[in-house]
């Protein structure tokens, strides 16, 4: 027995249109024409997919733009400093405020699974965890969101923020993350990371190798690590910039590394595009890694958001099809399968990274489906579609209405 129907779905790669049948807040039934004396969706032909999924946003520290101090420079912006200068006044009130605006964006714009990176360095502790819980719990009907804490500022030499990141860890974060590149040990800190995935039986998602020079890469110790301990398919690594400073036989190279290892890369083209580049003053370079490129030698990536209206990156709308599109114009993509792929890099890849089960419009699955304005998985990445409607454990959470030209009669 059928409880809803969506009608007339296009799914990515299928040339004609199917229904999709939920009972009990599962996908039942994926078939054309399904009889069933149900309610129902028409998506008219409309590109459907299983939810969008955001493998690495902060929701902890967006929209602060207003209250950082101003970038001193174009040269030196001192994003981290002026984000810590904020800190002190974070409350779990205030943390919850913010991430709740950030989260209903992601929502209303497709996504239906959520990876958030939590900081948890002094002052703050573990507000943020339970901030992040509180929206976990009451925003279940519309996204999974998962937990991920790591130390934004250090931790092979802060005793405090390591205590802080077991207590999150005890207490409702399900991932960890890092960010070697702000330790002064970035050795230490990768492999305190796995000292506690291992313990706690958790996946890794840390930010590494963030900056246009490759004469040190942190991503061979990562490497090396997840097939020491046998961890491949559970770590991912956001930013890699780095790469890009290497000739193209390099960097295949490395990616081939990374898919032998079972390590996903997540561009975040924001933030990268945003933050880095400032050492010289014309021919700037991208500073965003390829992930097309990555991809061919075999290497799981997704595409995300990162930071939203902060000092990292002072634009954004939780959009990851906009995430997806700035990705093909930055690293020039043009053919219709590369595109395509950047648009799994925001839905199944993604899935994939997180290690989600249930994921996916397949008899089983959980009934999630987001209806995008257009034909084909290329076609939502070139134009920037836009959303039309969202489903969440079987029943309608976001209705968009397409725009519609009042002619003159």
């Amino acid at each position: 027995m059928l409880d809803y129907v969506i009608r007339n779905a296009r799914l990515p790669g299928a040339s004609g249109t199917t229904d999709i049948g939920f009972s009990k807040g599962k996908i039942a039934a994926v078939e054309p024409k399904l009889v069933a004396d149900a309610p129902s969706y028409d998506a008219q032909g409309c590109l459907c997919c299983g939810g969008l999924c955001e493998t690495h946003i902060h929701l902890d520290k967006s929209r602060i733009a207003d209250r950082a101090p101003p970038e001193p420079s174009r040269e030196k912006p001192d994003q981290m400093r002026r984000v810590q200068a904020v800190k002190p006044t974070f409350t779990v009130e205030d943390i919850y405020t913010r991430a709740k605006a950030s989260l209903e964006d992601c929502l209303k714009n497709g996504t239906t699974r959520i990876r958030t990176h939590a900081e948890i360095d002094m002052p703050v502790g573990t507000k943020c965890i339970e901030a992040l819980t509180m929206l976990q719990k009451e925003y279940a009907w519309a996204v999974d969101l998962e937990i991920c804490a790591f130390a934004q500022e250090g931790l092979s030499d802060a005793p405090e923020a390591d205590k802080a990141l077991v207590k999150a860890l005890e207490t409702g974060a399900k991932a960890i993350g890092g960010a070697p590149n702000y330790d002064t040990d970035h050795a230490a800190q990768i492999r305190r990371v796995f000292e506690l995935a291992r313990h706690y039986d958790i996946d890794i998602d840390m930010h590494v190798d963030s900056g246009h020079d490759p004469a040190s890469l942190d991503l061979h110790l990562v490497a090396e690590l997840t097939q020491k301990h046998n961890y491949g398919g559970r770590v991912a690594m956001g930013h890699v910039t780095k790469v890009g400073g290497l000739p193209v036989d390099k960097q295949k190279e490395i990616a081939k590394k990374l898919a032998g290892a079972g390590v996903a890369v997540t561009a975040l083209p924001a933030t990268d595009l945003f933050v880095l580049g400032r050492h010289v003053d014309y021919n700037v370079p991208r500073c965003v890694a390829d992930l097309n490129m990555f991809a061919e030698q075999g290497c799981n990536c997704s595409i995300s958001s990162n930071n939203i209206l902060n000092p990292f990156t002072p634009l954004g709308d939780g959009s990851l099809i906009r995430m997806a599109n700035l990705h093909a114009n930055t690293l020039q993509v043009a053919r219709p399968e590369r595109m395509a792929d950047l648009f799994a890099m925001i839905s199944e890849r993604s899935a994939r990274l997180m290690n989600l089960k249930d994921y996916g419009i397949k008899v089983g699955s959980q009934a999630e489906v987001t209806v995008i304005d257009a034909q084909t998985p290329a076609q939502a990445v070139a134009a920037c579609a836009p959303i039309l409607a969202v489903f969440k454990r079987g029943r309608q959470t976001v209705r968009r209405h397409r725009a519609e030209l009042l002619r003159p009669q």
